[in-house]
């Protein structure tokens, strides 16, 4: 699963570099049998954020992307499509979000979010929003859990309580919000996977086999 997701950064032309960030001695020997760079990050980091910020301290780079091991469906567009915010000098921190589809709706597992008109964040929320109090059917939006960050944003994140929204919703991109810093949400075509259980490996394995 880590080598689709290795592979596919590697193939995103606008990444410099690509280095796996883990606390497990596991992934560790991988990686060093399969020759992929990576950093040993301390196993008392609470999100991947917090590991992003660590590698931060040891690599230079103007804008770190955040992606999560666990989404073998990743593309290199789905990269493109986050870091093309960055062309606006305001963007301190981008994600993405695709089109929700109807079994995602009320599932607590896939987070919604709402965007303003410019593409900036307003909520993310295992709830469904917005709420269709007069049955008129809007558009949901499925969020992708990948995310770019200026520098001077993503050192600012571990200095930030861990807010009360964060908590609530078990989402750590609300502190971000709760403190002031905006994220932009960048839509993409392509959905992706996350592998949590058992049920969702035999699915990724089911569609990469196809």
């Amino acid at each position: 699963m880590l080598a689709w997701v290795y592979e596919a950064a590697k193939a995103c032309p606008q990444l410099n570099d690509v280095l796996i960030a883990t606390d497990s001695a596991e992934v560790a020997e991988l990686c060093e049998r399969s020759g992929w760079a990576f950093q040993m990050t301390s196993p008392k980091l609470a999100s991947g954020t917090d590991r992003v910020h660590a590698v931060s301290q040891l690599v230079h780079a103007d804008i770190y992307v955040n992606i999560q091991g666990d989404e073998p469906l990743l593309k290199p567009q789905h990269l493109t499509a986050l870091l093309s915010p960055f062309g606006r000098p305001h963007v301190e921190v981008s994600t993405l979000k695709v089109l929700c589809t109807a079994e995602n709706i009320g599932n607590p597992n896939a987070v919604k979010v709402v965007t303003a008109m410019d593409g900036r964040a307003l909520y993310f929320s295992r709830a469904t929003i917005p709420y269709d109090r007069d049955q008129t059917n809007p558009q949901y939006w499925k969020h992708i859990g990948l995310y770019g960050y200026r520098k001077a944003a993503l050192k600012r994140f571990p200095t930030l309580p861990a807010s009360t929204l964060e908590q609530t919703e078990r989402l750590e991109q609300l502190r971000f919000l709760e403190n002031g810093i905006s994220l932009y949400v960048e839509p993409t075509e392509y959905d992706t996977v996350g592998v949590d259980t058992e049920d969702d490996l035999l699915r990724v394995d089911a569609i990469l086999r196809s």
